[in-house]
């Protein structure tokens, strides 16, 4: 079985008493696009920032296409690109200057350099920006621009710090197709974002991490398994919401909360699996039922149960 392409074991980072990251056990394989979960402070930049080499971790190891990073590190820049969540600021040069002062950085040079740069900049569809202001590009386009600077030297690992975060939705939808076809590229992506329903669409596996540890890793249908807690119903009425939780509320077998705008019901007991009482009792007593469905448990309602909203 081959090696996974990001590891870390017991990967910890310290700044003096507070604890950045705790032990973190990761493995990301080739070709798989993983989303890394937490709120702010939680540990996601540190993580990112040891595996592109620019934090040595207090202890612990990362491992980079089996390289270890901060033995190794030169041998693994070579191997990733790294977009942090801001973008540097580059005044007097236009997009294609940018792109090509960063190939020739990695020594891609003459026509080499020419075919790499237009290459990127039709991956990314930035072509009909090739002469416009690196510094008057809009914040979706610098982005783009960001994620084509990492390419040109056609690294194995892409490593994504909130690539979508303040984007507008159309610029965000651009985005994620971007990401889909570089992963469809063969691309093995990190990518950390708060956008939890794109990074569902997006990514095969995700982790979640809160204050430094890492609670949850897997692929995302086991971890929306592992969210479910039984059968949970929203039911609607046309009036008199507080009577209706009321009534539900005098059986033992559910646990209900009055919701803005619906009735949360839980059914405590898994054997039962036909809820049509529920409605027969409201129909019963006079109410009117405008609303009566499962609730979906996705990875934004996984990670609000998987979590306790904690940060350092």
């Amino acid at each position: 079985m081959p090696a996974p392409v990001i590891k870390t074991v017991n990967l910890t980072k310290r700044y003096g008493t507070l604890v950045a990251l705790s032990n973190l056990n990761l493995e990301i394989n080739e070709g798989d696009c993983f989303g890394f979960i937490g709120p702010n402070g939680a540990g996601k930049t540190t993580t990112i920032k040891i595996l592109a080499t620019l934090l040595q971790p207090t202890w612990g190891e990362a491992r980079i296409c089996d390289l270890v990073v901060g033995y190794q590190s030169r041998m693994i820049r070579p191997l990733i690109g790294y977009v942090p969540d801001y973008f540097g600021a580059y005044e007097d040069m236009v997009v294609q200057e940018y792109l090509e002062f960063f190939a020739a950085a990695y020594n891609i040079n003459g026509p080499a350099r020419n075919k790499v740069v237009n290459d990127v900049l039709e991956l990314t569809d930035l072509a009909y920006k090739r002469d416009a202001a690196v510094d008057g590009l809009s914040r979706g386009m610098k982005q783009r621009l960001s994620i084509a600077r990492v390419l040109v030297h056609d690294p194995k690992v892409l490593l994504l710090d909130e690539p979508a975060g303040n984007l507008d939705p159309r610029a965000r939808i651009e985005m994620r197709e971007l990401l889909k076809e570089l992963r469809r590229m063969g691309k093995t992506i990190l990518i950390s974002s708060h956008i939890l329903p794109e990074l569902a669409d997006l990514c095969n596996t995700v982790g979640i991490i809160e204050q430094g540890e890492l609670k949850y890793s897997g692929p995302v249908a086991d971890i929306v398994r592992r969210a479910r807690m039984g059968t949970v119903l929203h039911v609607g009425v046309a009036d008199n919401q507080a009577q209706a939780a009321a009534l539900l509320a005098q059986d033992p077998k559910l646990e209900v909360n009055n919701n803005n705008g619906f009735i949360e019901v839980g059914i405590k007991d898994d054997e039962i699996k036909d809820y049509s009482f529920i409605p027969q009792r409201l129909i019963g007593a006079g109410f009117r039922l405008t609303l009566l469905k499962e609730e979906e448990v996705n990875l934004e309602t996984a990670f609000m149960r998987l979590t306790k909203g904690l940060v350092q």
